[in-house]
């Protein structure tokens, strides 16, 4: 459960601000969107290798 104190003279919209970055942090929507389709670890295990060797090649890029 996410908690947010809303403090003294603070307006509800930043209060609201808070719990949504908060809840963002959760990932929860991510998660709730991963488990609508079913994916084979071999396929999610490839996508991590693709999306590394992105990473690795963005990283190398900016070395130069």
């Amino acid at each position: 459960m996410i908690i947010v104190n809303v403090k003294e003279n603070e307006s509800i919209d930043k209060a609201l601000k808070r719990f949504k970055k908060k809840f963002d942090k959760t990932g929860a929507v991510r998660e709730l969107r991963a488990r609508q389709a079913f994916t084979k670890p071999s396929v999610k295990r490839r996508d991590e290798i693709i999306k590394a060797a992105y990473r690795q090649k963005l990283q190398n890029e900016m070395m130069k």
